[in-house]
């Protein structure tokens, strides 16, 4: 064999076939996973090939674990690009500095292992090409990471001592088709195992199990390499293998993921079936299931874990898959490649409609306009169809994957095209996905990435350019609402889009987890944290999930926006109105479940605590369907208080999980005037005004009582999330350049007056940056009936400005023993104007540090919506109208200039921001930037604050 065949475009040498893959069966495994000896040499041809040879000695050598990557146990560092190759562009040529590992496993068989047969040695993942000897003997060398390979190994077998050596290469030609926005990441990352293949034992097969919604009745035939029988006892079945058979028999679907136990036996192996009926077509434009138009609630997922890379346990994966379906989640995209096998196991048994994606992106070569690109070169073709078979060899039998993806962000190329052709030959029972290429000429849907609302609206309505053939496809978002740091907003309206025209049947969230690294200086690191030459930063963090797998305010978000009950209020006559009423329509928004799963209860809170609790007699409702049913009358006769109904979903086995909610108003918030009876007194330096006092000269508030405040002035800088800081690719503004080129973030406060009336201190200010002719001009307005005080803000804007606010209200600081926090308003967790949805009434308790969202880069967080009142400090704070509610122990500044969580450490004052107004957050770190309704244009304003001291329980 070369010395380069690490660099050779071939797929690699010496391995079987591909089969479908991970089938447990009764013959004989032995897992290989564990501590091997590992060597780390500095480039491809740095070390000899002796430690294959029998009896090397490997005394000195380090160990590792395996499944592993080598850089996260102490040998090297990872890298992190979004698309930027890390080495030059050079196809199929690698740098000569290339990191080389090899593994070493010295191995008995079993004392049981059955002296006849064959056995095979099985590779899950291996990055990013791996040569294997097994006794001395070389067995070939292969390419594919994410992919599964075997070699044939019976011949070679001793009962002990079995030297199994692996040299793996982090770069090779197979690197060029592997450019997938993570982290780089070199080893044997997933399962080796040999495997027994007894006699007579089963080769490859295929599940067929289709299901006719009209008739109610299921087809199976399993066709199978080697001739056998199938059974599935409780269906009565009992055929040859290559037989069909028609049964009645319930369907599988992401909804209802109803599985029959069955068994493919040949004369030297049984090998359990888990088997879905399903069906799965393009019919009138539209994807359909079983009959079903569906429409897919869905997350990108990439394979991480903090610790441990895209090495994933069991556990971990189910746990994901859990929070997926807690969450109102019913598809996967695998971006950008097949994910580890066992995966599928818990999306067909738990109920995930797949996307497959190939192991297939070239997304750096579009620093070349896509010259060179694999895709499109005919010598790599070979490459690309092994790929292409290993995924669907592999997956087949999956009643989840409903959808093959050829790859992502690749250009487009005859490569594709012979994916695609194959993939059809093989399996035409499932659709084909391709984003890149907008003439969908190989895929069987329109996929786009981050269209914007109004471009998803027309391309809904069937109005958007392109050939006439696409116009008849389905349309959806393989990715949309990049949930990169604070964000991503917009959900609810794109929902509504995919809600509204039948062509749009949904799309993928932008992903599922944060790939921080757990790292003992930074938390948790991104790109360029560990000294790389080129990185992207924290674009590695975009996920629903922080990297400890604890739901982003996103998620939450996401779950409510997507839920598939419809709660809204109704007037009494069934039409509905925006401030709801008496009645509510409940709307079933799933694809195929009725809704004798839930049970629905309701509540009636005043002034947001429940006063009365019921349960609501929800008729059975087919998907689709809908329910107009009236409230009871609440007992409660109070007067001057907010009511409004709490509307909940709820599983009804027992676990109370919260399936969906909606809040409809009753009697609106009632605002008691606060009556100008206090007059301010000035005494030396100071002015009285009832229970405060300000600084004579200044006009700054000092006191509210024995509380000392800080600083109280205008504020309109935040911390920019990674949405307001945009992407370089995205056109329109980046408001965080943009803010910073207007200087919002160095705001200087030039007092004009302070005026004393026989009611009122009145200061008179004008904000405004250095080296600009914008400003705000702006007055406070305190009064007081003698034991609150008001204050009244008026804000004027002067010049052309051209961005948006970030934010508009006030900041002042608190004694830092503060602590303790209540509000009646939006929570428990964050919002902002469009992300808000899951924003829900109520009296909430936290602690300022409570108040917080870790995102791993630190950024504008922990706003609370619609607050009526607050209480922090010893002070509390109503507003008129509603306000945003922020408090934390950093200034907007000192966050926006940390870089980690570990730079953000506690000292001096509790700031606390009341905001009139906030700027939305968008989705422009990948996606469109805020919609016009959500922007804060910078505009004439007034509100108002009223202020009281109060004991603080928290208060040192």
């Amino acid at each position: 064999m070369s010395t380069t065949y690490h660099e050779d475009v071939s797929p690699g040498s010496g391995t079987l076939p591909p089969r479908a893959g991970y089938a447990r069966s009764d013959a004989m495994s032995l897992s290989l996973n564990g501590s091997w000896r590992f060597r780390l040499s500095p480039t491809a041809d740095g070390a000899d090939y002796s430690f294959a040879a029998p009896g090397y000695d490997s005394g000195a050598w380090d160990e590792v674990a395996v499944p592993g990557h080598w850089v996260l146990q102490g040998h090297g560092a990872p890298i992190y690009t979004n698309h930027l190759y890390p080495f030059p562009v050079d196809p199929p040529r690698v740098p000569t500095e290339n990191p080389t590992g090899d593994h070493l496993r010295t191995f008995d068989l079993p004392a049981r292992w059955p002296g006849s047969g064959e056995a095979v040695l099985r590779f899950d993942g291996v990055e990013s090409c791996a040569r294997v000897w097994l006794n001395g003997e070389e067995l070939g060398e292969f390419k594919g990471s994410r992919l599964p390979h075997e070699f044939a190994v019976g011949a070679l077998l001793r009962a002990e001592g079995n030297v199994l050596a692996v040299r793996v290469h982090q770069w090779s030609s197979g690197s060029y088709l592997e450019d997938q926005d993570q982290w780089w990441m070199p080893g044997i990352f997933r399962d080796v195992t040999l495997l027994h293949r007894p006699d007579g034992a089963a080769g490859d097969f295929f599940v067929h199990a289709a299901y006719d919604h009209r008739s109610g009745r299921g087809t199976l035939r399993v066709d199978s390499a080697v001739p056998g029988r199938v059974t599935v006892p409780e269906l009565g079945l009992d055929l040859a293998a290559g037989d069909e058979a028609v049964v009645e028999a319930d369907p599988w679907t992401a909804e209802t993921p109803r599985l029959y136990d069955g068994e493919l036996a040949t004369a030297g192996e049984r090998i359990p079936l888990r088997i879905g009926f399903r069906t799965v077509l393009v019919e009138d434009g539209v994807i359909k299931v079983n009959g079903r138009r569906i429409l897919f609630r869905g997350v990108n997922r990439h394979e991480f874990h903090p610790e441990t890379g895209r090495t994933l346990d069991l556990e971990t994966m189910r746990a994901d898959v859990v929070l997926m379906k807690q969450h109102n989640i019913n598809a996967v995209r695998t971006s950008h490649y097949p994910p580890h096998p066992a995966f599928l196991d818990l999306c067909d048994e738990l109920g995930l409609w797949v996307v497959d994606e190939c192991d297939l992106e070239t997304h750096g070569f579009t620093e070349q306009d896509w010259r060179a690109n694999p895709v499109d070169d005919e010598r790599w073709t070979p490459a690309l169809l092994d790929r292409a078979a290993r995924m669907v060899e592999r997956d087949k039998n999956h009643p989840s994957v409903v959808v093959w993806s050829l790859g992502n962000e690749c250009g487009t190329g005859r490569g594709l095209t012979a994916m695609a052709d194959w993939i059809r030959g093989r399996d035409p029972e499932r659709l084909i996905h391709y984003e890149g290429d907008l003439s969908c000429a190989d895929t069987d849907m329109y996929s786009r990435m981050y269209a914007s609302h109004a471009e998803v609206a027309a391309i809904g309505r069937r109005e958007d350019d392109g050939p006439p053939e696409r116009l008849q496809l389905p349309f959806v978002l393989c990715e949309y609402a990049h949930a990169m740091g604070n964000g991503p907003g917009g959900l609810s309206e794109y929902q509504q889009l995919f809600e509204a025209h039948a062509r749009n049947q949904g799309g993928f969230v932008w992903e599922w987890i944060d790939h921080g690294l757990a790292h003992p200086e930074f938390g948790y690191a991104y790109g360029g944290d560990f000294g790389e030459e080129l990185h992207d930063g924290n674009f590695v963090c975009d996920g629903l999930l922080f990297p400890d797998r604890t739901p982003s305010p996103g998620l939450v978000e996401y779950k409510k926006v997507i839920q598939p009950v419809g709660i809204e209020g109704v007037r009494t006559d069934g039409d509905r109105t925006e401030g709801g009423g008496a009645a509510v329509r409940i709307t079933n928004k799933y694809d195929f479940t009725d809704l004798s799963h839930l049970t629905f209860e309701w509540s009636f809170d005043v002034d947001g605590e429940t006063a009365e609790t019921g349960v609501l007699d929800v008729p059975v409702l087919a998907p689709g369907e809908r329910a107009d049913l009236e409230l009871p009358a609440p007992a409660y006769a109070g007067r001057n208080a907010e009511t409004r109904w709490t509307v909940r979903a709820l599983l009804a086995d027992g676990t109370r999980h919260e399936v969906a909610w909606a809040q409809l108003p009753a009697a609106p918030r009632q605002s008691p005037p606060v009556a100008s009876g206090s007059r301010p007194r000035r005494d030396g330096q100071s002015v009285a005004l009832g229970p405060a006092s300000f600084d004579a000269r200044t006009g700054e508030l000092r006191t509210l009582g024995p509380v000392d405040i800080r600083q109280l002035r205008l504020d309109i800088w935040r911390a920019p999330t990674d949405n307001d800081n945009g992407a370089d690719w995205q056109s329109g503004v980046r408001y965080g350049q943009r803010w910073r080129e207007l200087g919002l973030h160095r705001m200087q406060h030039r007092l004009d007056a302070v005026e004393l009336s026989d009611d009122a201190l009145t200061v008179r200010t004008r904000v405004a940056p250095a080296a600009q002719d914008i400003a705000l001009v702006t007055a406070y307005r305190w009064t007081s009936d003698g034991a609150r005080l008001r204050l009244t803000v008026s804000v004027a804007p002067e010049g052309d400005w051209t961005a948006p606010l970030p934010r508009l209200g006030i900041r002042f600081g608190l004694p830092a023993g503060a602590d303790s926090v209540s509000w009646f308003g939006g929570g428990p967790g964050e919002a902002y104007p469009d992300t808000r949805s899951a924003s829900r009434l109520g009296r909430w308790h936290s602690s300022v540090d409570g108040l917080q969202t870790p995102y791993v880069r630190p950024q504008e967080n922990g706003a609370r919506a619609d607050v009526r009142w607050a209480e922090v400090g010893g002070v509390r704070v109503e507003g008129d109208p509603e306000f945003w509610f922020t408090a934390r122990r950093w200034t907007s500044e000192q966050l926006d200039a940390a870089e980690h969580r570990t730079d953000l450490r506690p000292a001096g004052p509790v700031w606390v921001n009341l905001d009139h107004a906030q700027q939305g957050i968008g989705s422009q770190s990948c996606g469109p930037r805020p919609l016009d309704q959500h922007q804060l244009a910078a505009e004439p304003a007034e509100f108002t604050f009223t202020f009281a001291p109060v004991p603080d329980p928290g208060a040192e």
